[in-house]
């Protein structure tokens, strides 16, 4: 095997989903250094087979909402009563040694080139959805480049050298060439329940030496996993929301 110039896969939002997960996989090449930015639990009908995976295969994960509701029950309040029903399931089956390795995960993880989080730098669990939440992520952090998830939408967004912000949904799926002068906030969107109203599961590639961000798009068999969602009397409505990416 050839070495060649690093690559990372950036998965975020997997949310139980094994199927979805699986999927991605095979999408990665095993030369690519897996990186994840938090919430692998909650929602979706997997949570202990998706840590297992992230556990063996990942270089690196964070720490998400639904990943610290599951070990100890914080934020639960503010979540609805769909996602509360379903975290109450999944704190039920997950099991000690996961919850473990959950509870060990860092809210943020600083590399050369780029920082990782869940939702947004320091207000960890802030979602980005706007330029004016994008201006307080820029502020609140010196790196050039952010991952972020937490939205479940792919985009990003730039500051631009005369300060102002712009922004670009990718729903189908693209490219980001990164510019010198220009900083970057880059949503890899989610692999267990999309909501751009694109149903399609979404994580990024990031080349380094290219400069290059890459989202892909790709299908998973929905109907199995809403199959065992049913299977495990998980809300209906988390499954159906699923074909319709929303």
């Amino acid at each position: 095997m050839t070495d060649r110039p690093v690559r990372y896969a950036i998965l975020s939002d997997i949310h139980g989903n094994l199927d979805s997960l699986q999927r991605a996989l095979a999408l990665i090449d095993p030369q690519d250094r897996i990186l994840c930015l938090g919430d692998t639990v909650g929602y979706g009908p997997n949570p202990n087979e998706c840590i297992a995976i992230l556990r063996e295969r990942a270089e690196a994960s964070v720490l998400g909402n639904h990943d610290l509701a599951a070990i100890d029950n914080f934020g639960v309040e503010y979540f609805n009563e769909v996602a509360k029903a379903a975290m109450a399931w999944t704190q039920n089956v997950i099991d000690a040694e996961n919850r473990q390795w959950l509870n060990g995960l860092s809210y943020e993880l600083r590399y050369p080139d780029f920082l990782m989080v869940h939702g947004a730098p320091k207000n960890y669990f802030e979602y980005i959805l706007d330029k004016r939440s994008a201006a307080r992520a820029f502020e609140a952090t010196d790196a050039p480049l952010v991952f972020v998830g937490h939205t479940h939408i792919a985009e990003y967004y730039a500051l631009e050298p005369d300060g102002s912000i712009s922004h670009k949904h990718m729903q189908h799926g693209g490219e980001l060439l990164l510019e010198e002068g220009r900083r970057y906030v880059v949503d890899v969107g989610s692999v267990g329940q999309p909501r751009d109203l694109n149903p399609l599961a979404s994580f990024v590639f990031f080349e380094p030496a290219l400069r290059r961000v890459e989202w892909i798009r790709y299908e998973y068999p929905i109907g199995e996993v809403q199959h065992k969602m049913h299977d495990a009397h998980l809300p209906d409505y988390l499954a159906t929301r699923l074909e319709v990416g929303r």
